[in-house]
């Protein structure tokens, strides 16, 4: 029965979420495929996802960067959290070896931590990774000329993602010149079927009444305008988190009974940040979106650029997201069009049936 160690970010829930349909097919094509998924991802939210035989070991594998809800970086704390984290390297190294060696994974498949790679690396165990970008491409714009550390970090995640036999870029990626040997592959999105008829009558929308999910990924947002929103008549607004007592128009997504992928399958019109696996399986519906950016995270405008080329999207200023001046966007985007048809979504199966192959060349 072969095995994958998956080594997953766990900044936000992305990475999870881009890896488990990859891990789902190729257990379709692999038979008695097992997977150690090395993480602090909580397993709550491999439950009723991951098809295959799993089980979690807890473990930080990466930094990514520190943020104060989905929208904000800080900085600062990122690059003291990485200076932490890379400053006794080898011995992460050594009981990252050492665990692998003692689980006997014939491959290592990293979404995307450098750690995992290079203790892949001194394992002896062979390494691919997978994603849409990397956090040396993440960390470049954020770094201070004056800091001389800054660079070194960078350079030290580069030497380590240069161990990875292989990288299985899904589209839309970034350059990622840390890698010696790059495949590119489709979309990779993991679809649900829709309960739009039946989310209509839980969230008491009246006839006509647009379903607005609000979700920004795995970091939750600090605040919301509710007061405004609860004023947009002709809308029901659906979010994940709490909501105070006595908005009329606004539901709590715990209080549905659905899981998030079957809110975002069921709602209207989704506000977001741009999130790789959100990004991806809202062009794939055809769902309108309403996207508020970063500006300083380096894949962004990849997504995007594929929101407004494949999709139907409008952004909304972060100034105009926090005082409720949502309506003139929600209008808008119910309008738009887009450009050209949604590439299709083979990414999952494209890295199958590579992994597939990998693992017959190790057999």
């Amino acid at each position: 029965m072969p095995l994958i160690w998956c080594a997953i970010s766990s900044h936000g829930l992305g990475h999870a979420a881009q890896i488990v349909p990859v891990l789902n097919e190729l257990g379709r094509i692999v038979p008695g495929l097992q997977a150690v998924l090395r993480t602090q991802v909580p397993s709550w939210f491999f439950e009723n996802r991951l098809t295959i035989p799993w089980t979690l070991s807890p473990a930080q594998q990466d930094i990514g960067c520190i943020q104060h809800g989905p929208l904000t970086i800080d900085v600062t704390a990122t690059w003291d959290a990485h200076a932490c984290f890379h400053s006794n390297w080898e011995q992460h190294v050594r009981a990252e070896a050492l665990a692998m060696r003692a689980a006997v994974p014939a491959l290592v498949l990293s979404d995307i931590s450098h750690l995992a790679i290079e203790s892949g690396a001194q394992a002896g165990i062979p390494s691919v990774a997978l994603c849409n970008l990397s956090w040396d491409q993440i960390l470049e714009p954020l770094a201070d000329p004056g800091q001389p550390d800054h660079r070194r970090i960078i350079d030290h995640i580069r030497r380590a993602y240069a161990h990875a036999d292989l990288l299985l870029r899904p589209a839309p990626g970034i350059p990622m010149t840390a890698f010696r040997r790059i495949v590119d592959i489709g979309p990779i999105v993991d679809p649900t079927t829709t309960a739009a008829a039946d989310l209509q009558n839980d969230a008491a929308a009246g006839p006509g009444a647009r379903i607005v999910l609000i979700g920004f990924g795995g970091i939750a947002l600090d605040a919301l305008p509710f007061e405004q929103l609860d004023r947009l008549a002709g809308y029901r607004f659906i979010v994940a988190g709490p909501v105070p007592e006595g908005c009329a128009r606004i539901r709590a997504a715990s209080t549905l009974p659905y899981s998030f992928r079957t809110l975002l399958a069921s709602a209207d019109i989704l506000i977001t940040k741009p999130g790789y696996s959100t990004v991806v399986e809202t062009v794939a519906q055809g769902k309108p979106v309403v996207y508020v950016r970063r500006y300083n995270f380096a894949d962004e405008q990849s997504l995007v650029d594929y929101l407004h080329r494949h999709g139907r999207a409008v952004e909304l200023s972060e100034l105009d997201f926090i005082n409720g001046r949502w309506r003139d966007a929600l209008h808008a985007v119910e309008a738009a069009t887009s450009a050209a048809a949604p590439p299709r979504p083979t990414g999952a199966a494209e890295a199958a049936a590579t992994l597939r192959r990998c693992l017959k060349d190790l057999a």
